[in-house]
């Protein structure tokens, strides 16, 4: 990583390890700790946005250059000397611990929580750059199991080999379908990869098989990306995830290069989307957040509370009792 860019990165409040692992607060993590307002990941799926760590294993590859991505894009390296899992994870929590040091004077901050943010429970793999290509991603995913953490993982769905060949699999799987067909896909996604387009089917064919719960990610751009429900329809339908997921795009960080604030979808819009897609492919909305500009679709008939339906509960009972097995040996 040349000095530019790591200076960039510092100054954007990234925190680097190895020059390829880095952690960042989420702004709904600040949010939290200081005014009681939580992540819609917290409404949607029971995680505590004071104790996620929102970080990515390879913030130096990515195989898509997506018009929509706030990820400072064209600085993209090689790593030969990848941190292992155990150290990658210790260091990035130190460097969560002295992002969020100023919380502690500050009457607003809980100091229970405060506490509770300085061991987080929850890891986002979702920052910036494409996590699989870390190539030790089953061993950090098992090393976080192991301390009783959740993982969430979002892949663009580019590297259907690595992911079919992982031996531990995240809590909870993001695959990201930004365009409805080949055409948009190349417009929006503008792959670095020739076959991109492809490998992501191919991605969507595995979903089905995987032992854990499955996200699509629609992100939404007015004008560019949303005007094909039958199209993601069928995409959907081919991975058959047990939720759907679609976002609007929102005007932040290198995006703004790229598109304009009338990019953005109103919430309104989000939602005529949502339950379009929705009566094509089974699925109904089952949670929504607006400031978020998100919406979920799940299968008609069930709980509304995914927490429960998707086992999260039973999910950080296991992990506990693996972390306390762990102890005694």
């Amino acid at each position: 990583m040349d000095q530019a860019y790591k200076d960039l990165l510092t100054k954007q409040q990234y925190r680097l390890y190895k020059d390829h692992a880095a952690v960042k607060l989420c702004h709904w993590m600040k949010e939290s700790m200081l005014h009681e307002r939580h992540c819609y990941k917290q409404d949607f799926y029971g995680i505590s946005s004071h104790r996620c760590l929102q970080m990515t294993p390879a913030i130096n590859e990515c195989s898509h250059m997506c018009t929509f991505c706030w990820r400072i894009q064209e600085h993209d390296f090689q790593i030969d000397d990848w941190a292992e899992p155990k150290e990658m994870l210790d260091a990035l929590i130190e460097h969560q611990r002295k992002l969020i040091w100023g919380f502690k004077g500050d009457p607003r901050c809980d100091p229970v929580m405060f506490e509770e943010a300085r061991n987080p429970n929850q890891v986002a793999i979702s920052l910036a750059g494409e996590p699989i290509t870390y190539p030790y991603l089953s061993e950090f995913l098992s090393e976080c199991h192991r301390r009783g953490m959740t993982t969430f993982m979002v892949t663009n769905g580019t590297y259907p080999e690595r992911l079919e060949a992982l031996d531990v699999l995240p809590m909870q799987l993001y695959v990201t379908v930004a365009a409805p067909n080949e055409k948009i896909y190349k417009e929006v996604c503008r792959p670095k990869i020739s076959d991109g387009w492809e490998r992501l089917t191919r991605t969507l064919d595995l979903l089905p098989s995987l032992d854990t719960r499955t996200v699509i990610r629609h992100t939404l751009v007015k004008g560019i990306n949303m005007g094909w429900t039958e199209d993601y329809a069928r995409l959907d339908r081919k991975a058959d995830p047990d939720l759907v997921e679609p976002k609007g795009y929102v005007f932040v960080g290198g995006s703004r290069n790229r598109l304009s604030m009338g990019c953005m979808p109103s919430f309104a819009e989000i939602k005529e989307f949502s339950a379009g897609l929705g009566s094509l492919i089974g699925m109904e909305i089952i949670k929504e957040r607006a400031d978020s500009r998100v919406v979920l679709l799940g299968h008609p008939g069930e709980e509304t509370d995914v927490r429960k339906i998707y086992g999260l509960e039973r999910f950080r009972f296991r992990l506990s009792l693996m972390a306390a097995t762990a102890e005694k040996q």
